[in-house]
């Protein structure tokens, strides 16, 4: 048996999550400051277009932030 591994879309995933909680970029990148996050909003983008990886600790925090499990960042 052959098993390809393919990306999930996580940073698209965490746009959509952001966008059905009715949140700017900016909004998200301040509260994540606030929590600790040293994260940019162009960091931010970066990660929702899949140009850069996030840290563990800033996917956690947007986990506690959008109030969500973490399934809903790995969805296919």
């Amino acid at each position: 048996m052959q098993y390809i591994l393919t990306d999930l879309p996580l940073g698209h995933n965490i746009q959509t999550v952001r966008i059905n909680k009715g949140m700017t970029q900016e909004e998200v990148v301040t509260k994540l400051q606030l929590m600790g996050s040293r994260i940019s909003r162009s960091t931010l983008a970066n990660i929702e277009v899949g140009r850069r990886n996030i840290k563990a600790s800033d996917l956690k925090a947007l986990r506690l932030l959008f109030d969500v499990e973490y399934e809903e960042f790995f969805k296919d």
